[in-house]
């Protein structure tokens, strides 16, 4: 992850990161927004941040949830960069009564079924969870947030189904679906820590646009 393409006007590179380990995330719960790093969660944290500490970016931004903003502060003491957080790059929002509700709860795990399946199904919501509509308008807001930043090279500490939901527009466009974003999730993963890279750029006889350039690299861990 040391040799970072030039990058000039209209050529950005963002370094996705999704946080460590959360408690919930090894527990048989619905998650709650405020589950902290486990102690796995931690030990990745620590190694993210090592070799983030190796790549040259202008700006590190992370969503406000408890486990990311945890995890951008292991980076950024290891960078020496201030975090900006944004409610743009939170975890996908379930409806609030499951958080924290064990998987054996009857009604939570009702609720949770409906909600999930509001993922995939335009013009649906479930309490006040998001559903496709939202969580793709807020993915496409994401990536324009980023494309009018003024830094070329970023590090963007996010979560796992948000961040396959804007990888799911960035490949599809106009023409992504509640199908074919259930595909993509279901055909990808994105490891606590895994670093994804999107840049912007253009190419031959082609207007700049988005392009995935490493999906889920977590060789990190092989340490």
């Amino acid at each position: 992850m040391t040799d970072t393409p030039d990058t000039s006007q209209n050529k950005k590179i963002v370094y996705f990161v999704r946080h460590g380990q959360s408690v919930d995330n090894a527990s048989p719960v619905f998650q709650s927004i405020d589950s902290p790093l486990s102690e796995l969660g931690e030990k990745q944290a620590a190694l993210i941040a090592l070799r983030v500490s190796k790549l040259e970016f202008d700006c590190l931004i992370s969503s406000s949830t408890l486990r990311a903003r945890q995890t951008a502060e292991v980076i950024a003491e290891k960078t020496c960069k201030p975090i900006e957080f944004s409610e743009l790059f939170v975890e996908r929002r379930k409806p609030k009564v499951i958080e924290g509700k064990p998987y054996t709860d009857d009604e939570a795990n009702k609720i949770w079924r409906a909600w999930e399946a509001s993922m995939y199904v335009a013009g649906t919501q479930i309490q006040d969870g998001e559903g496709f509509d939202a969580i793709t308008k807020r993915a496409s807001e994401a990536l324009d947030f980023l494309k009018a930043r003024p830094e070329q090279k970023l590090v963007v500490v996010t979560h796992g189904f948000f961040l396959q939901t804007v990888l799911a527009k960035v490949l599809f466009g106009d023409k992504l679906d509640g199908d074919l974003l259930r595909r993509f999730k279901s055909l990808t993963s994105i490891e606590n820590t895994s670093i994804t890279v999107l840049r912007y750029e253009d190419a031959f006889e082609e207007e700049p646009c988005w392009r995935l350039w490493t999906l889920n690299d977590h060789a990190h861990f092989a340490e």
